[in-house]
């Protein structure tokens, strides 16, 4: 228990830092230091992932950072896709989910090493899907613009349905790809997204079956929601490429640990 306590502090750090990364960590944590399964991890990673996007999200809105509507269509879309993922989680085989666990954090890896700077990101791209009028600084709403927002949504509800993972290594790059909004509001609006599918994946956890320790889930999301505190603060004083190379070694340190354990 105090090493799942120590993980959950060191994850909420590393949540604070990148913005809307480390919560993908949760769940390998879990795997590790309880010697559970991905589907008894999935749900309870869920609830901290949504406290710890929570707190992020909070901080987001009080800047003024989040699009709160497009976070809504995503949420919504992702929420109506993550049954099926818990469904599809409920019947693979323990090996194949641990693989396709630990190809997602190898893929997730790659995306911070190519990350551009926050700063490059700002320029107006009125050719993109999803194109902010620099005007009125709101979505030019249409049906291409929320086809594509309510995709990104619903394949970030599936994943996180499947493997318990908050999806904002899914949202960033896709944002980022197809959107022309700030990299800084790219974030805020990946953590709210990410905060309202982790808690509708909670519960259609708990309507398929799902068991919740109380205290262990009670602990470790309090413990992340601590290091997210920690690691908001410590961020105005590390240069983000750096955290984004350290990030993407402990993904691939971790994921190599769960091929290994897959294979086994």
């Amino acid at each position: 228990m105090t090493l799942t306590l120590i993980l959950g502090i060191f994850i909420g750090a590393v949540l604070g830092l990148t913005g809307a990364g480390g919560a993908i960590l949760s769940v390998p944590a879990l795997v590790f230091s309880l010697g559970w399964s991905m589907q008894q991890a999935a749900p309870v990673a869920l609830v901290a992932v949504a406290i710890g996007a929570g707190i992020g999200t909070i901080e987001g809105l009080r800047q003024g950072l989040v699009r709160y509507k497009a976070a809504l269509l995503m949420a919504a879309a992702g929420t109506l896709l993550t049954p099926l993922g818990i469904r599809l989680a409920q019947v693979l085989p323990q090996t194949w989910l641990l693989v396709l666990f630990a190809m997602v954090m190898l893929l997730s890896a790659a995306r911070q090493l190519q990350m551009k700077s926050m700063e490059s990101d700002d320029a107006i791209a009125p050719r993109k899907a999803g194109w902010i009028n620099p005007e009125t600084g709101r979505f030019h709403w249409n049906w291409p613009t929320a086809s594509l927002l309510g995709s990104i949504g619903a394949l970030t509800g599936f994943l996180a349905g499947l493997l318990g993972v908050g999806g904002a290594f899914v949202m960033v790059p896709l944002l980022q790809r197809f959107t022309n909004i700030s990299m800084h509001g790219v974030v805020a609006t990946a953590l709210m997204v990410t905060a309202l599918i982790s808690a509708g994946g909670v519960v259609s956890a708990l309507r398929h079956g799902a068991v919740l320790p109380f205290e262990i889930t009670a602990a470790f999301a309090g413990a992340i929601a601590l290091g997210m505190v920690g690691g908001r603060l410590l961020s105005r004083h590390v240069a983000g490429p750096q955290v984004r190379i350290g990030f993407a070694a402990i993904l691939v340190v971790v994921a190599t640990s769960m091929l290994i354990k897959a294979l086994d």
